[in-house]
C-alpha cells in the first residue's frame, strides 16, 4: 500500500510504548510521522508521544493485523524488542506493506536456536551451545542457560556451579514458548555491541559500544553503553557484518552483541531492530547520524535517499548511556531530574516509571528505572558526568 501523495504525513504502526521505544516515538513525532502505538500496559510512557494508541499486546498478532488494516497504516516497526519483530514482519508481508525483513528472516532473528543453527552453517564464530528439552547430567559449567524464544533476559541464568543447573534449566524451559532451552558456554571476555544500518544488502556500521553489565543475579543486564569502544572495532565489525548477512538482514537496523573471547570475537546474538538501551540516541549524540530516522524510513519503504544518514557535525570524543536503578519498593516520587538535566555534558535524563510502580530486584532490562545520556571529552569523563547526573535522581519508595 503506497503512501497517498496528497497526504503530508505517513502512518506508522509502532509495536511497543515502553522505555525501549521512547527514542523512536520521539523521532517520529519530530519527523511529523503519525504513529499508531500498541502496548498492553495502559500506563506505558511511550503513549505520551503517540498520535493514536491502542491497549493491545505487541505479541497479539491477530490484534495487530486487525488494527493495521483498520487504520490503513503504511508500515510497521518493532524498535527495541525482539519477538514483535516477527509480528511486524509477518503482518506487513500479509498486507503487502514494505518492510526491512521478510517473515523467514524474522524467524531467524527472533529464535535463538534457529539463529545459532544458521550462524553455524555460515561458519560464524559463536559460543558452543546445546538444545535441551529436559535437564541432563554432564552439562558444562560455568555456562549460560536461556530460553531460545524470549527477550529481555527472561529465562536467562548465569550458572556457576553444577548445583544451580537443574533450576536454571527448569526456569528457561518454563519461560520458553517451545518447551526447550539453550545451554551455552560462557565466553570469558568483555562484551561489545555493533549498531548498524543496511540498505540493499550494504552493511554500514555506526557505533561500536562497550556494554557494561551487572554481576549476578542481574547477569546480562546492561548498566551502561559507552562509545567509543576500548577495543579494536575492525574484526568486531567484520564478524557482525558476516552474521547479519548470514541471517538475511539486507535492509534496516541491526543490533549485534559480541563477546571478545581469548580466541577472538564470538557472536552472542543478532537482532533486526534498534537496540533497546537508547542505542539510536547514543548514535545521534556521538556521530550526528539519526538512526531512529533511518529505521523509520526502512519501515515505510522509503528508498529515495539516505535521510538521517549524513552526520550533523564532527563526531564527539565520547558519549554514554548510564541506566538508573531504583531501590525495591513501591514508587512514591522521583526527585532531582531537572538537576540531572542541568549537569555538565548531559543531553537527556529519562525516568521510565510513574508513582505506584513496584520495583523488585534488578533481574532483567525491563527492571531498569531510567537512563542518562551524556557526552564528554573522553570515555571516562562522559561516564563520570553521567554517573554524577544519575546520583542527582532520587527514587522515593515506600
Amino acid at each position: 500500500m503506497a503512501v497517498d501523495p496528497r497526504s503530508r504525513r505517513a502512518r506508522l504502526l509502532v509495536l511497543g510504548a515502553g522505555p525501549a521505544q521512547l527514542g523512536l516515538l520521539r523521532a517520529a513525532r519530530d519527523a511529523e510521522v503519525d504513529t499508531l502505538v500498541v502496548d498492553r500496559d495502559p500506563g506505558a510512557p511511550g503513549f505520551a508521544y503517540a498520535t493514536k494508541r491502542a491497549v493491545v499486546s505487541t505479541e497479539d498478532e491477530v490484534g495487530v493485523e486487525r488494527l493495521a488494516r483498520a487504520e490503513a497504516v503504511e508500515g510497521l516497526i518493532s524498535p527495541g524488542a525482539d519477538w514483535p519483530v516477527g509480528v511486524a514482519a509477518r503482518v506487513a508481508e500479509r498486507l503487502g506493506l514494505p518492510h526491512p525483513i521478510d517473515g523467514a528472516t524474522a524467524v531467524l532473528v527472533t529464535n535463538k536456536q534457529r539463529q545459532r543453527a544458521r550462524l553455524a552453517e555460515a561458519g560464524a564464530p559463536q559460543p558452543v551451545s546445546r538444545v535441551l528439552s529436559a535437564f541432563e547430567d554432564g552439562l558444562p559449567v560455568p555456562c549460560v542457560v536461556k530460553a531460545p524464544d524470549r527477550q529481555g533476559q527472561r529465562g536467562l541464568t548465569l550458572v556457576q556451579t553444577r548445583a544451580e543447573l537443574p533450576a536454571a534449566v527448569a526456569e528457561a524451559i518454563d519461560a520458553s514458548r517451545g518447551g526447550s532451552c539453550l545451554v551455552e558456554e560462557l565466553v570469558d571476555g568483555p562484551e561489545v555491541t555493533v549498531n548498524a544500518i543496511s540498505r540493499g544488502g550494504e552493511f554500514t556500521p555506526l557505533t561500536v559500544t562497550d556494554r557494561l553489565t551487572a554481576e549476578p543475579p542481574a547477569f546480562g543486564v546492561a548498566l551502561a553503553h559507552v562509545w567509543p569502544s576500548e577495543h579494536d572495532p575492525g574484526e568486531v565489525v567484520r564478524v557482525a557484518a558476516a552474521a547479519v548477512a548470514a541471517l538475511g538482514i539486507r535492509n534496516g537496523p541491526s543490533y549485534t552483541q559480541i563477546r571478545l573471547g581469548p580466541d577472538g570475537p564470538r557472536v552472542v546474538e543478532v537482532a533486526a531492530r534498534l537496540g533497546g538501551g537508547h542505542d539510536a540516541e547514543l548514535c545521534r549524540a556521538a556521530l550526528g547520524v539519526d538512526l531512529n530516522a533511518l529505521a523509520i524510513d526502512a519501515a515505510l519503504g522509503r528508498t529515495e535517499g539516505p535521510r538521517g544518514s549524513e552526520p550533523g557535525g564532527p563526531p564527539l570524543p565520547a558519549a554514554c548511556v548510564v541506566f538508573l536503578v531504583a531501590p525495591e519498593g513501591t514508587l512514591v516520587a522521583v526527585d532531582g531530574v531537572d538537576e540531572a538535566l542541568a549537569s555538565a555534558g548531559v543531553l537527556d535524563a529519562i525516568v521510565y516509571r510513574r508513582p505506584g510502580h513496584v520495583f523488585g530486584p534488578l533481574r532483567r532490562g525491563a527492571d531498569r528505572a531510567g537512563a542518562i545520556l551524556a557526552t564528554g571529552p573522553s570515555r571516562d569523563d562522559a561516564l563520570a558526568r553521567a554517573r554524577r547526573a544519575a546520583a542527582c535522581v532520587r527514587f522515593r519508595v515506600a
